[in-house]
């Protein structure tokens, strides 16, 4: 079984908790009596954590999958870079004001394949989320994140966007420095972009935040995570001036990947280990990884001129209209 990383345990995984509690006081029965063989009863009870596991994964709901997208032991977009990528460089600065810390991005080798992989990054402990705005990027995030695109497409180079962020941030200095026109410059420039560009939703998926690096010819959205315009508890401090509606709002969001893939948002799911990515970094960067390649290959091959016509395709498609109460469908 994966060794977990370090016992956080959400309140919904509390019989997972209560199993690994039983694991220890019976490891501590066994030092008490080495006489007596407890190598059974410690499989037996290795075993229900799978089982346990699997149970709750299929009777998750949304707030429970948002809860887990920011579960603290979650890998994030440099632990996946870490895990599937090798040769990772990274790359620092707009060229303009200075280096975002929450926006990390740089040149890999993917399976021996150069790539430029870009991300949010919300950091391991609480010194970590402070330098690195916790996840939250400022303008001059998404100017290097656009900075680094256009050196991708200088060298031909396929771009890897990894989304993980609560939205981004919000303060008064990010806004004189035009946090909005940072993020619809973005938007622009990556529907132009010659090269493959593939986007993964690996946590949160929160507003424009996730927008500014979140446009490319194949959008991909892990298991457990979310995407949509405003986190369920804003929704609910707006619609009911309190965050206790949150659930409610998580379900009327239909933020899951299912609804994402039912109304056409992102192309594909990645199945995440049982339980969550946090359960296995290994295995959860090892089926991301086949996810990407795979998306890049059916996209690769395409003329550039060709490549950005689709997209263009792609986005006009989405959404629903309803024009004078006749009829509603896709956009065109």
């Amino acid at each position: 079984m994966p060794q977990y990383p370090s016992r956080q345990f959400l309140d919904f995984e509390t019989p997972i908790k209560e199993i690994y509690e039983q694991i220890d006081d019976t490891k501590k029965l066994a030092e008490k009596n080495p006489k007596i063989d407890y190598t059974a009863t410690l499989q037996q009870l290795e075993d229900s954590i799978l089982e346990k596991r699997r149970e709750i994964t299929s009777h998750l709901t949304p707030w429970q999958r948002v809860q887990l997208s920011r579960h603290p032991d979650r890998p994030y977009t440099l632990k996946y870079i870490e895990k599937m990528c090798s040769n990772f460089v990274e790359l620092h600065g707009d060229r303009s004001f200075k280096d975002d810390k929450a926006m990390v991005g740089g040149f890999a080798q993917l399976d021996g394949e150069t790539v430029m992989i870009i991300g949010q990054q919300k950091g391991i402990n609480t010194k970590a989320r402070q330098l690195r705005n916790f996840g939250m990027a400022n303008p001059e995030g998404y100017r290097k994140a656009l900075r680094l695109m256009k050196l991708a497409e200088k060298f031909n180079k396929p771009v890897i966007c990894l989304i993980d962020t609560p939205g981004a941030y919000p303060g008064l200095e990010a806004e004189e420095r035009g946090q909005g026109e940072a993020i619809a410059r973005n938007i622009y420039e990556m529907i132009r972009l010659k090269v493959p560009v593939v986007i993964v939703i690996i946590g949160e998926g929160a507003s424009g935040g996730a927008l500014g690096i979140g446009v490319g010819d194949k959008v991909l959205m892990m298991e457990n995570t979310w995407y949509t315009v405003i986190s369920p508890e804003s929704c609910s401090s707006i619609l009911w001036r309190s965050w206790d509606k949150k659930e409610v709002a998580a379900e009327q969001l239909r933020l899951t990947a299912t609804d994402m893939k039912g109304f056409g948002l992102v192309d594909e799911i990645v199945t995440e280990p049982l339980g969550g990515a946090h359960w296995d970094y290994a295995e959860a960067a090892d089926t991301l990884k086949n996810c990407i390649k795979k998306a890049l290959e059916e996209v690769k091959h395409k003329d550039p001129s060709q490549r950005i016509c689709d997209r263009i395709e792609k986005y006009g498609k989405m959404g629903f209209w309803e024009e004078n109460g006749v009829k509603s469908g896709a956009l065109h």
